[in-house]
């Protein structure tokens, strides 16, 4: 204590009391955040009770991710602490949304084992702006859905969003970069435009035979059933389940829009849509659409 001042800490002593190091309030002092009440003759910066308070409060603060130029202006009583809080909820947000796409982005590389040029593309498309998702996926449905000659399909597909949440999963994000990967893929649009026109009815006529396969979930739902019996795809028990599925409907056709879905991929592109969109997907029928086809493929032969 200095004796002109024995009511007062010198640096050193409000160190010790705050538990802090002499360099950092000497920083924040001359930042303004902590100033001395005083100077003693000699020069040095002198504190009473109140800075220790207002250390505690500077320390909590910092703590909390607060800059100095903000402490100060709370302190000085320019702004309040909600008001910064506030600000700072915000920017912590955004921060977090980055954080989960890194993670996001990083969970990726590390399953596929990528390579640089692997990661840089699916970062890239993982930061893209929810203007720049939705420009990919309105030119991969023109191109795979535009022009054909079904207005509740093309009603349906404008209807239809493909968009991450302003807070994605990381699942979510990296359903998104598959899916970013996939529609841009030339190949993958031809194959999915091949089955689209398979699947839409002439003019004056009714939807193809084998169309309602991929939206009706409880086709796949009786296949699915079959398997766990241990029914082979060859033979009259698989046989019985055709003509329970299709009636008589033209099997052949059936089986041209089945191959050339499983051919695009479609399963995989519906599951990785419901994965964006955070939707609970139905389990994937894959093995059930290749028993499917294998059953149709063996009844043509029979």
């Amino acid at each position: 204590m200095d004796d002109e001042h024995p009511d007062v800490l010198t640096i050193g002593q409000l160190a010790h009391r705050t538990g802090l190091s002499v360099r950092t309030l000497r920083f924040w002092s001359d930042e303004g955040a902590v100033p001395p009440v005083a100077r003693s003759a000699s020069g040095y910066r002198l504190y009473d009770a109140e800075s220790v308070a207002r250390v505690e409060l500077v320390r909590t603060l910092r703590e909390l991710g607060l800059g100095l130029d903000d402490v100060c202006h709370v302190l000085s009583g320019r702004t309040t602490v909600a008001e910064v809080a506030d600000a700072h909820v915000t920017a912590l947000d955004a921060q977090i949304r980055s954080l989960k796409v890194s993670r996001a982005v990083l969970s990726t590389v590390a399953k596929r084992g990528s390579t640089a040029e692997e990661t840089a593309l699916m970062n890239r498309l993982a930061r893209l702006s929810a203007a720049e998702r939705k420009q990919i996926i309105d030119e991969f449905k023109e191109e795979v859905f535009g022009g054909l000659d079904d207005p509740g399909l093309r009603d349906r597909m404008r209807a239809f969003s493909i968009e991450l949440p302003d807070d994605p999963t990381p699942d979510q994000v990296d359903a998104w970069i598959e899916l970013a990967e996939l529609v841009r893929d030339p190949a993958f649009r031809a194959r999915l435009r091949t089955w689209m026109e398979l699947n839409t009815p002439l003019p004056g006529q009714g939807r193809p035979p084998g169309a309602s396969i991929w939206w009706a979930r409880q086709i796949m739902q009786t296949v699915a059933e079959v398997r766990k019996r241990g029914i082979a795809p060859e033979g009259p028990a698989a046989a019985e389940v055709l003509s329970e599925l299709f009636g008589d409907a033209d099997r052949a056709a059936v089986l041209r829009s089945l191959e050339a879905g499983i051919e695009a991929g479609a399963e995989h592109y519906r599951r990785l849509v419901a994965r964006v969109r955070g939707q609970n997907s139905s389990p994937d029928a894959t093995e059930e659409l290749n028993w499917l086809a294998q059953a149709l493929r063996a009844a043509d032969q029979t």
